[in-house]
């Protein structure tokens, strides 16, 4: 079983979820911004033939699916700022235990342990779609 967190591993921790949590908040930013810019719905609006009609939705599709990644990433960080508030950051949400710190410093936003993860990604798999 991994060793408890310290307090200065958690601080570190904490630390390192803020400058993510801020440094998405301003990709998130200068994404919607580039998009006013490009107006790419004007640009479907005033497309030529189906081809054209097609990179204009590829481009409005990417930039949102960008910030979606984005914002579901935030939604990450949130839930673990939130554990370290109450005292629960680095322990599993399914079994308790510890999670590695090797793991949380591949994933920060970890909520649960190697085992538990791959039996979460087992059950909830979806044919077709990555599961990590």
């Amino acid at each position: 079983m991994p060793a408890e967190l310290t307090d200065k591993q958690i601080a570190e921790f904490h630390q390192q979820l803020k400058d993510r949590y801020y440094e998405l908040r301003e990709e998130v930013r200068q994404e919607l911004l580039k998009s006013d810019n490009e107006q790419y719905i004007d640009l479907a609006t005033r497309v030529h033939d189906l081809a054209e009609e097609s990179v204009a939705d590829l481009l409005v599709d990417l930039n949102l699916a960008n910030i979606d990644r984005h914002i579901n990433e935030i939604r990450e960080i949130d839930a673990a700022l939130i554990r370290i508030a109450q005292g629960n950051y680095g322990k599993c949400t399914d079994c308790g235990e510890t999670i590695s710190e090797q793991r949380l410093k591949a994933n920060p936003t970890a909520c649960r342990c190697h085992t538990c993860q791959g039996k979460h990604e087992k059950q909830f798999a979806q044919p077709g779609h990555a599961s990590l």
